[in-house]
């Protein structure tokens, strides 16, 4: 690993998303089969116009995206070569929704690697809100080469 934290500015040159699909704002801890990041959820968010305006709450697939995003910076992480590369998340299972996410909250997402295997990568995480968990699940990802079909 290279470094422990990284800024907005670190996600960009490893993350292929952008906005309004780059839901993640920090990375706060990496370790080598963990990670911590950040997403900052604000009233701006375009998904708020239309998601229960009168009581705005967070998509829960977004919360899943963001938990995704998080660990495929671990992922990405552990590649060499990176700007040829792509995850391309497999399957979703065993997910939880246990509290809304709000304009104002701050999403702390912590996946840890459970296993990987040739090009297979299964990670498992939890989302927090004010240290209570919001959603949890297990999902799992290929690495694949950029412009090339899938195998």
């Amino acid at each position: 690993m290279k470094k422990k934290s990284y800024t907005i500015m670190d996600i960009l040159k490893i993350m292929p998303h952008r906005y309004p699909f780059l839901l993640v704002d920090r990375i706060i801890t990496l370790d080598e089969d963990a990670v911590t990041g950040i997403k900052n959820v604000t009233i701006n968010e375009p998904f708020f116009q239309g998601h229960f305006p009168e009581d705005p709450v967070m998509p829960g697939v977004l919360i899943i995206e963001a938990m995704v995003q998080v660990g495929g910076f671990l992922l990405l992480n552990k590649l060499e070569e990176t700007e040829n590369k792509l995850l391309y998340f497999m399957m979703i299972d065993k997910v939880k929704f246990r509290k809304p996410v709000r304009p104002g909250d701050q999403l702390r997402s912590e996946l840890k690697m459970k296993r990987f295997r040739k090009k297979l990568y299964v990670i498992e995480g939890k989302a927090y809100v004010n240290d209570e968990v919001v959603a949890e699940g297990e999902f799992t990802a290929m690495v694949v080469e950029k412009g090339k079909p899938l195998k």
